[in-house]
């Protein structure tokens, strides 16, 4: 389940934008805040307490700004689309080769810590299927064509598990694990607050977020 639950995540959310075509954007946004905080509380709750125990702090410390910065600069070329922003050109008709490239790195490095933190799987799931709306919008309202669509979307699925696949079983990427923690930890910091600093639409309240992001910090508390 640990590699079919991403695939089958990112999958359905095509298929789901594909059949119904959805056009309220209130919902995702919604999602999209209860995701940012349920990815944030459990990096809080539990990869970060672990990644400082018994090693060098500064040196952990290093890699997460490291993950940060990776984040960054792959934003360059996805246009925020890890954080639920396309601003791609959707007249376009090539394969957006960038985009996806940017959004690979990132799905192989949100892999990596599900292998030892099951629950990460479900900060993932609840992270990915808001982005492959949003995503899925984007690829189908383009005019890039359906097959290349769905050729897109199929290997942004396999990206996460594969993450999870190599840094469990490749040596070389074994005997690195904790750091590439650490740079995991550095991506998901900045994504998750990017979305809740994003969700509160010019400082305004809202209630209804505010409710969603509480829900997803005592949820991710209990897991």
């Amino acid at each position: 389940m640990t590699y079919i639950l991403p695939i089958l995540a990112v999958l359905l959310s095509f298929l789901f934008v594909y059949l119904i075509k959805p056009k309220k954007k209130e919902g995702i946004k919604l999602l999209l805040a209860f995701s940012g905080a349920f990815l944030l509380a459990l990096t809080v709750f539990e990869l970060l307490p672990e990644i400082y125990e018994g090693t060098d702090q500064k040196k952990v410390g290093v890699f997460i700004m490291l993950g940060i910065l990776l984040q960054i600069f792959l934003e360059f070329f996805s246009k925020g689309a890890e954080h639920g922003h396309m601003h791609m050109d959707s007249s376009k008709t090539e394969f957006p080769w960038l985009l996806f490239i940017s959004l690979s790195v990132h799905s192989l490095l949100e892999g990596v810590p599900i292998g030892d933190h099951h629950s990460m799987l479900y900060a993932i799931l609840v992270h990915k299927i808001p982005i492959a709306i949003i995503l899925s919008i984007f690829l189908i309202g383009s005019k890039i064509k359906l097959t290349s669509a769905l050729f897109f979307i199929t290997l942004f699925s396999i990206m996460t598990p594969l993450g999870t696949y190599l840094a469990k079983n490749i040596a070389i990427l074994s005997s690195v694990k904790h750091e590439l923690n650490a740079v995991a930890i550095g991506v998901f910091l900045h994504i998750s607050t990017v979305i809740l600093f994003e969700s509160s639409e010019g400082h305004k309240f809202n209630l209804s977020k505010l409710l969603v992001i509480s829900i997803g910090i005592i949820i991710a508390y209990f897991l």
